[in-house]
């Protein structure tokens, strides 16, 4: 980072625009997400299915990421894009309310990530785009708590709405088209569209051979960082089986949920602090590595099998506060090595290395618990994220 953060005010429409849109587009997405599992029992598809739906639906928005972000730099404007995006995402989610057969819900829920592919580096190339360099941890930081605050909200509305209805999942989907056709709204009304230099038209390939070399070397700090960052429902399993034989089955998975959402709060804190931090200091890279840090320490612990409820919380904990902090700087890092003709390229190639990353961690860390013990698996882990920090500091 170049500049010193100035005395002016970077708050403006576009990032608060962004940061609200984030906030509905996931509280509808979640509150659908939340009733999924259950609504599938009751239209009698069995769990084969909503692994098929998810697995076709990320595989899905993680190839659109890539496209869309080598689309985004060469059109003239990207506000349609993002607007589009967010359209389909609240239309196809609320299409839900109609299904009675699984194959309806793997088209549904891939039109969804169909959508939220089409839109994400639009949306990050529209915020670094009205926001000064300084400040791009903050924006992203914002962005980011304002996201995980629609994740908390919309799951706990849906029970709510499930209570006041009567069970009626039917219901609750077509609920969730108001706060997804608001955040399009929102969108649309709020966030400026700064003009950029086109870029020439040119193939995805030699788009991606043309992204800064210190741009790449980032890259492949967050690919093997991402290797090791499991998905963190994983922790929602471990929590429930270290407590189970003090606490029982029942007990303990309550339990787990309670400390995953103390993950969350901790983790929505630590986008907008450690965004916030990262602007005051000399290179963002010491915060991303810091948070990668953190990693480590909790994959360490993680390896301790403990069965006692304090450190399982502090485990809770430090993953929240890592993984908020690696979400929010990463994107800033990652504004920061590219220029802003560029970004949504980058965007886009940034989405997809840590698709591929979360696709292949959940399954490496799933087997190596299943194939030996909770040890190898994360000892792993922990050995990719210390690998990560340190390709991080590398860079210059």
């Amino acid at each position: 980072m170049s500049e010193s953060p100035q005395q002016e005010s970077w708050l403006n429409r576009t990032i608060l625009g962004v940061g609200l849109t984030s906030l509905l587009s996931d509280w509808s997405h979640e509150a659908a997400t939340a009733i999924l599992p259950a609504f599938l029992s009751v239209i009698g598809v069995g769990p084969a299915w909503l692994g098929a739906i998810e697995g076709i639906a990320d595989g899905l928005s993680s190839f659109t990421k890539l496209l869309a972000g080598h689309y985004t730099d060469r059109w003239k404007k990207r506000k349609p894009i993002a607007v589009f995006g967010y359209t389909i995402t609240a239309l196809a989610t609320g299409s839900f309310a109609f299904v009675t057969h699984a194959y309806q819900l793997v088209i549904g829920r891939s039109l969804a990530w169909l959508g939220r592919g089409v839109r994400s580096p639009a949306k990050k190339a529209l915020l670094t785009a009205d926001t000064p360099s300084w400040a791009y941890g903050r924006a992203f930081g914002l962005e980011r708590l304002m996201d995980t605050v629609g994740a908390i909200g919309g799951p706990v509305t849906a029970l709510w709405l499930l209570e006041k209805t009567g069970h009626d999942f039917r219901k609750v989907f077509l609920w969730t088209l108001v706060p997804g056709l608001i955040a399009a709204l929102c969108f649309l009304l709020l966030v400026r569209e700064r003009p950029i230099e086109r870029r020439a038209k040119k193939s995805l390939l030699i788009g991606l051979r043309e992204l800064p070399h210190e741009f790449r070397e980032f890259l492949l700090g967050v690919g093997v960082f991402g290797a090791g960052d499991f998905s963190h429902s994983l922790l929602i399993l471990y929590a429930t089986r270290m407590l189970t034989p003090e606490h029982g089955a029942l007990r303990a998975a309550s339990l787990a949920i309670a400390l995953y959402t103390l993950h969350n709060c901790f983790s929505a804190a630590s986008s907008y602090v450690s965004g916030w931090l990262s602007d005051y200091l000399p290179q963002r890279k010491y915060v991303l590595a810091g948070s990668y840090g953190l990693a480590v320490v909790t994959a360490i612990l993680l390896c301790t099998g403990t069965h006692s409820l304090l450190p399982l919380g502090a485990i809770f904990l430090l993953a929240g506060i890592f993984e908020g902090a690696k979400e929010a700087l990463e994107d800033a890092v990652a504004a920061s090595c590219a220029p802003k003709e560029q970004h949504g390229m980058a965007f886009g190639t940034l989405a997809a290395v840590n698709a591929v990353g979360d696709f292949a961690s959940s399954l490496l860390v799933g087997a190596l618990w299943s194939a030996f013990n909770v040890e190898t698996a994360f000892g792993v882990s922990a050995a990719l994220f210390f690998s990560g920090a340190i390709l991080i500091l590398r860079l210059r």
